[in-house]
């Protein structure tokens, strides 16, 4: 039993920030935290998708191989994982559970179906949604990528559709039209 002098970290908060290929989440996450007043881990998720030009291993994400993946899953190393546009995505215990015990905030930038397991594990979690003006946004964003094939671009186009239904299911919604907008309501959103 502890010492009744001794004191405990508070617990840190849990943040997921969710929404559709497109929806600008990760220029949004990083613009809003280059001028938060405290520091929130950006968890890295783990993927089987090949790295996009510029991404790095253990930066950007985890780029695995399929058995990598089976094994972490055999391992129950993921809070959460989903097969997303393809390939699989998933949230590692490793980068949530310690930070969290530390009394550190963590931030979860993850596709609606992993936010949906992470309400249900976390119920404090709070959940943001990220969304582009318009369809149409949507479409001219991921072409000026040049990363989809067509087939790739309209999957993403129509979870689009599905994910923007869902939105009202969220603690906060973000309009991603102006990224220096979008990001201070962000910030609102990380400080509550």
């Amino acid at each position: 039993m502890p010492e009744p002098s001794q004191t405990f970290a508070k617990p840190g908060r849990l943040f997921v920030v969710s929404g559709p290929s497109g929806s600008g989440k990760s220029t949004l996450v990083a613009r809003a935290l280059a001028d938060l007043p405290r520091p929130i881990h950006v968890s890295v998720s783990a993927t089987t998708r090949p790295p996009r030009p510029g991404e790095r291993h253990g930066i950007d994400y985890y780029f695995w191989t399929p058995d990598q993946f089976d094994q972490a899953i055999h391992n129950d190393q993921f809070i959460e994982w989903a097969h997303v546009h393809g390939h699989r995505y998933g949230s590692l215990r490793s980068e949530v559970e310690p930070y969290l015990a530390q009394g550190i905030d963590v931030l979860l930038e993850i596709d609606v179906q992993g936010a949906d397991t992470v309400r249900r594990l976390y119920p404090q979690a709070k959940c943001i949604f990220v969304m582009a003006p318009s369809l149409a946004d949507y479409e001219k964003r991921l072409r000026a990528r040049g990363t989809e094939s067509e087939e790739s671009l309209q999957r993403r186009l129509q979870t689009a559709q599905y994910e923007l239904q869902q939105a009202a299911r969220y603690d906060c919604v973000i309009v991603n039209d102006d990224l220096e907008r979008a990001a201070a309501a962000l910030r609102a959103c990380l400080s509550c």
